[in-house]
């Protein structure tokens, strides 16, 4: 009987063959062909020879100012939503865990946001901010706050027209921060608050003292995670200003895919895409090394 299993090794892997097929064919070798052709000024006019042009994507890339506009953008867009999302997202999730009563309800409601399409809530923040005082925001702080005396153009001007992304990527992500901190707060053991409670510390000397140090790990996971989704921003930028006016509002994505789509640059948006690809690997690679590190408390 133990001959007839050790024969049989490679059943385990059978069922395992049809999803690293479908791996493979929708992941693996579209990267690999993507990063094939960056190194091509590619052509798709069928007809046309694509010419072997070795780094020069990659070094037009670098020396792009758009490109670094957009680079620093999405930066900028980073920094703003993961802060957001982190500091919202932990503020929600202490007000949940003190509920006793409808805490699931709470909690649906606020993830809600995660799950719903990127360009639903992109084209439904687009009709909030419109120019015109049929808009939402306009109406609330024209006619009933009167804050302001006219409505604001919102898309017309890139410091506006980032209010509104700023303000959909972190109302699109605070849920998912919260359902994690959440978890981790509902993990701490109650004797920790206790015993810091008997030697007479406040409520906020135990959420600085014994709360933010046990779920520090969740917070670097956290962290590094939105870092990652905020580098790939690309649908509400694409769907809200399309980059504009004259780039001022671009991410990497969306300039990648006006450089690609827009003017067939196949081979110039591949390198871009590697380059930010080489960027989320960084962060993941800082991420492997916080996460090694061992934390006491």
């Amino acid at each position: 009987m133990h001959s007839n299993l050790h024969r049989r090794w490679y059943v385990p892997y059978l069922f395992l063959l049809p999803g690293m097929a479908l791996y493979v064919l929708w992941m693996l070798y579209p990267l690999g062909y993507e990063f094939y052709i960056s190194f091509f000024d590619w052509k798709v006019i069928p007809g046309q020879t694509s010419e072997f042009v070795g780094l020069q994507n990659y070094d037009q890339a670098l020396h792009d100012k758009y490109f670094w506009m957009a680079l620093k953008n999405t930066a900028r867009y980073t920094a703003v939503t993961v802060s957001g999302q982190m500091i919202l997202g932990l503020a929600l999730a202490v007000l949940i865990d003190r509920v006793f009563f409808g805490q699931r309800l709470f909690r649906a409601i606020y993830y809600v946001p995660v799950v719903t399409s990127w360009v639903v809530v992109s084209f439904l923040f687009q009709f909030l901010f419109v120019s015109h005082p049929g808009g939402l925001v306009n109406y609330v702080l024209v006619e009933i706050l009167g804050v302001i005396s006219e409505p604001v153009a919102w898309m017309s001007q890139p410091s506006s027209a980032w209010i509104i992304i700023y303000s959909l990527g972190i109302w699109k992500g605070v849920g998912w921060a919260m359902v994690i901190f959440l978890a981790a707060l509902q993990g701490i053991p109650v004797e920790l608050y206790e015993a810091a409670a008997i030697d007479g510390a406040g409520e906020w000397r135990r959420f600085r003292f014994v709360t933010l140090p046990l779920i520090r790990q969740t917070s670097l996971f956290i962290m590094i995670a939105l870092i990652i989704g905020g580098f790939q921003a690309f649908i509400s930028v694409l769907l809200i200003t399309g980059g504009g006016p004259l780039h001022r509002t671009e991410v990497v994505l969306s300039y990648m895919y006006d450089r690609a789509f827009g003017r067939l640059w196949f081979g110039y948006g591949a390198a871009i895409s590697y380059i930010l690809a080489a960027i989320i690997v960084s962060v993941s690679a800082v991420q492997m090394k916080l996460f090694s590190q061992r934390v006491e408390y």
